[in-house]
């Protein structure tokens, strides 16, 4: 009888459940050649709300790909993906819905709510009571989009689909729970039982994790019929050829094509069980015979680092990165089959578990795998901190990088409110990285373990939300867990603190903590002798100082965090000397590295650069930047240039204040000092200390930014004996506004700048706009407006406003020939002041100037641009300047080429030497190019 009661209890809980669900029947019908499918549906809804319903939101991500509009298109926008915007419209999809209607053929009226082309709202006929149920068909079609947008469509051997039938959007807590497709995988609908009925073209076959339960061959077609209870996700392959395998275990069926190719089938099936039934150890029994897990699963959220290794780089144990590919992909696609949270809600706890199981199954099964794999064996390799540190180590790393930055948001952050990094790999390593902490502050192991296996045994396809979670750890322990949900998950105010004061009392030391930001949590005290953990002692949570009494006993230092399982901003300040000279130690690191806590780091790297006079110049670089970034930074820089014979180099210091959610984010101010040659066997000295000030929008993914610097710029230059009236020395105070909100389609920026120097003032104003317009047609405007308060340097033009190629006497540009005057250095085009392309006189002005400078799309990346402008100097009348030609933009502001056709000069490519007179931007500035990759990341 002990036996039968809990069956009965099991049966009786999945009998409601079925009963309490949506359920729907379609016949589709596939036309892979031009990618149509004809859906015939009946969903069948029942309202297990308390509410009377008018209304019922159907979901249709199918209609997300419609147009350049809808919100998939912006998020494809915000980041900078370029394809679908530029895609042919044929190769974008769509839903066409031809009719709604109720069970009994009675027409509901139906419309797409605003700002919402994928949803449906249908209204209905009469009130849907509590616990009663409607039946609503459905005839439409949809267009599948190509795979190139999110890598599910259409592809060369047939069609990849998700989110392609219309769904019953979620009545919860009250109101509908609908939201537009996003590219972030995150449909939320309740579980379903599904009949589905497809049709298919002779010679392709269908991979799904559904059941078959018939199939019917027919002379042009063939007809397949899917059955399964309890859906939350319709993903189907319909391929003429497919490399996806079965693999049967004795807990569930998994089909996958994630590829591996050194390794051997049994292997990959051994790590496949494996997988399985560590998950059903640590989480519990999957609900369903079969599981497909495909390529593009993997791809869409992959596992960072190891997907940017060549596949012949191999530094892992065999079998590793399959084993670590596969963990991940299975165990999201086995939470979110089965947990049902609101994923643009709540979805920092499953990928919280995601991190946590995949940092537990690496220390189970991989134990002291490191961080670079047997890269860390390699002479040379294995002096840096990066190789002594563990592969999990890279969850904490990766999240810091975003504090550090002041970029990190909160954990329960809603999803599309994540800038990308975050979204995709800082959050779930935070989250993942803070259950192992709240484990380790329980000390106990299996709390936070039976809390996971629990929370998904209660929660097994009903709607659930993280309180529950809360509640199933609160009820395992007596200590307080609160501050893990309302400060570690609930804000992104940084974990930071120091130990301010040691005092030594007998056999006792008296430690006083501060907590540097307020953020109520426990942190680590441990005693430490040479390296190794004398004693750790828990300390409760508290907002200011906090002093405790520990044992001095074989302690030679006191850390906070030692063993680093806080995310905390800055452990370097975390030591404190006992019996020890030093705090830390003093340790000098050669080339760059991950910062080590435990000393006090150098480091000394060899650094190259290049100019017309200098020639190539190498030299060490002695600093004390690391991977992540910190707020005081200093380097000194020493180079022998190999043209010039010449010591030459740089040196700056500065430090960086921030400010966390609030729009002003940043103060930086610093000194920075440089020596090179401005010309053949001539030098200039920079010295200039500066302050800038940063505003920014408080929605992260905003562009939208403004600055305020001052700056005091010294420039001492050797003289030139063949030109006695430029000045060798001078001094420049400079003042600069500046807004930016860099888009994709939608690009502006301006600046106001003022300077003043002992022989001039000057003022001046540049703004730039860019519209990228539905049609694919490009327009730039630039606007250019200076005017000098007074100018005693008229003999000279080192200081005036320049039309084409300014003189840079601030040395602000990367001129890779600074006064040449000629030849192919004297052609590179630096986008300031005037702005012109063409070489027209007069190229100076020391009174005033304005210009304009424009350009708009001719075909895709080539443009025809246009520059006019009024340039006035003192006994001159202002002249009237123009030029036209053609800008091939090959990356925008990074690499373009200018080649002049019109100007004052007449037919500019009808005059010798043409090709001198060709104009180009080329950025070989590493932190320049790296923003291409960041503008998509942050």
């Amino acid at each position: 009888m002990k036996y039968r009661i809990p069956l009965f209890f099991i049966l009786v809980i999945s009998c409601l459940l079925v009963a309490g669900q949506s359920s729907m029947r379609v016949d589709a019908k596939v036309d892979i050649e031009n990618r149509i499918i004809q859906i015939s549906q009946e969903i069948t809804y029942k309202n297990t709300s308390k509410q009377i319903l008018q209304e019922i939101y159907l979901t249709d991500w199918a209609n997300s790909f419609r147009d350049k509009q809808t919100p998939l298109a912006q998020r494809f926008e915000e980041e900078f993906q370029r394809n679908f915007h530029y895609a042919k419209g044929d190769e974008r999809g769509n839903t066409q819905v031809f009719s709604i209607t109720k069970h009994n053929q009675d027409i509901l009226n139906w419309s797409r709510p605003d700002q919402h082309p994928d949803i449906i709202k249908i209204e209905l006929n009469k009130p849907l009571f509590p616990k009663e149920e409607v039946s609503i068909k459905l005839r439409y079609r949809i267009k599948v989009p190509k795979d190139k947008f999110t890598r599910y469509g259409s592809a060369k051997n047939g069609l990849k689909l998700r989110y392609w039938l219309i769904l019953p959007s979620v009545f919860q807590d009250g109101e509908w729970q609908f939201y537009s497709n996003k590219d972030l995988n995150d449909l939320y609908v309740h579980p379903y039982d599904i009949d589905l009925n497809l049709e298919i073209p002779k010679g392709y076959l269908v991979v799904s994790d559904f059941t078959k339960v018939g199939e019917n061959i027919l002379a042009h077609t063939n007809q397949f019929r899917f059955s399964e209870n309890n859906q939350v996700d319709t993903k189907l392959h319909i391929i003429n050829t497919t490399n996806f395998k079965t693999i049967e275990t004795d807990k569930l069926n998994i089909i996958t094509n994630v590829e591996d190719d050194g390794l051997r089938p049994e292997m990959k099936a051994l790590i496949i069980d494996r997988i399985t039934h560590y998950l059903d150890h640590r989480l519990g029994e999957f609900p369903h015979d079969n599981l497909m897990i495909s390529e593009e699963d993997y791809l869409s959220n992959p596992v960072y680092g190891l997907n940017q290794l060549p596949s012949f780089i191999r530094p892992f144990p065999d079998g590793f990165q399959y084993d670590i590919k596969l963990l991940k992909t299975i165990t999201r696609s086995y939470l979110e089959n089965t947990l049902i949270l609101n994923p643009r809600k709540e979805s920092w706890l499953n990928e919280g578990i995601i991190t946590y199981l995949l940092m537990d199954y690496v220390e189970q099964f991989y134990k002291n795998t490191k961080l670079l794999g047997s890269f860390s064996e390699i002479v040379g390799i294995r002096w840096f901190h990066a190789a002594d540190l563990e592969f999990n180590d890279r969850y904490p790393l990766l999240y810091l990088n975003m504090a550090r930055v002041n970029l990190n948001q909160p954990l329960n952050e809603e999803n599309d409110n994540l800038i990308k990094f975050n979204k995709n790999i800082a959050n779930p390593y935070k989250a993942g990285v803070g259950l192992n902490y709240l484990k380790d502050y329980l000390q106990d192991d299996e709390v936070i373990n039976k809390s996971i296996k629990d929370f998904y045994a209660q929660n097994r396809l009903k709607p659930t939300t993280t309180a529950n979670f809360k509640k199933i750890i609160s009820n395992k322990t007596n200590k307080d867990t609160d501050w893990f949900f309302e400060e570690y998950v609930g804000n992104n105010i940084h974990i930071d603190f120091k130990i301010s004061k040691v005092k030594k009392e007998g056999d006792s030391l008296r430690v006083t903590i501060k907590n540097k930001t307020g953020k109520k949590i426990p942190i680590s005290l441990y005693g430490i002798k040479d390296k190794d953990i004398v004693s750790k002692t828990w300390v409760d949570q508290f907002v200011e100082e906090k002093t405790v009494t520990i044992s001095a006993k074989n302690i030679e230092r006191l850390a906070l965090n030692y063993e680093a399982v806080i995310p905390e901003f800055n452990q370097r300040d975390n030591y404190k000397k006992v019996t020890t000279w030093l705090d830390k130690p003093i340790q000098l690191r050669l080339l760059l590295d991950i910062e080590d806590p435990y000393y006090q780091q150098l480091f000394l790297i060899p650094e190259f650069d290049y100019n017309l006079y200098d020639g190539f110049t190498i030299g060490p670089k002695l600093y004390n930047k690391t991977v992540l970034a910190r707020n005081l930074n200093y380097k000194i820089a020493p180079k022998y240039g190999f043209k010039s014979g010449a010591v030459l180099g740089s040196a700056s210091i500065s430090y960086s204040k921030q400010y966390q959610n609030q729009e002003l984010y940043g103060v930086r101010f610093g000194l920075s000092g440089t020596r090179f040659s401005y010309a053949n066997d001539l030098y200039y000295h920079k010295v200039s200390p500066y302050l800038s000030i940063g505003f920014r929008n408080k929605d992260l993914r905003s562009n939208e930014k403004q600055s305020i610097s001052i700056r005091s710029i010294n420039v001492f230059r050797d003289r030139d004996v063949s030109n006695t009236i430029d000045e060798p020395d001078y001094s420049v105070l400079n003042a600069r506004y500046h807004f930016s909100d860099r888009n994709f389609a939608d690009y502006f920026t301006g600046t106001f700048d003022y300077q003043v120097a002992k022989k001039f003032s000057k003022v001046s104003v540049t703004s730039k706009w860019r519209k990228l317009f539905l049609n694919n047609r490009q327009i730039e405007l630039r606007f250019f407006a200076g005017a000098f308060l007074f100018n005693d340097a008229k003999d000279s033009d080192y200081f005036s406003f320049a039309l084409d190629r300014p003189t840079d006497y601030l040395f602000d540009y990367n001129y890779y020939g600074r006064s040449e005057d000629q030849g192919l250095f004297s052609q590179q085009y630096i986008e300031a002041e005037g702005g012109f392309k063409s070489q027209l006189q007069p190229a100076f002005a020391n009174q005033w100037l304005t210009s304009l400078n424009g350009s708009f799309t001719l075909w895709n990346w080539i443009h025809a641009y246009g520059d006019v402008g009024f340039v006035k100097n003192k006994g001159s009348k202002a002249e009237f300047l123009y030029d036209t030609g053609i800008r091939v933009s090959l990356v925008q502001d990074y690499f373009e080429l200018f080649f002049p056709v019109y100007s004052n000069l007449g037919w500019e490519v009808a005059q010798p030497d043409y090709d001198q007179k060709i104009r180009f931007i080329v950025s070989l500035d590493f932190n320049t190019l790296i923003k291409l990759f960041k503008r998509r990341w942050y």
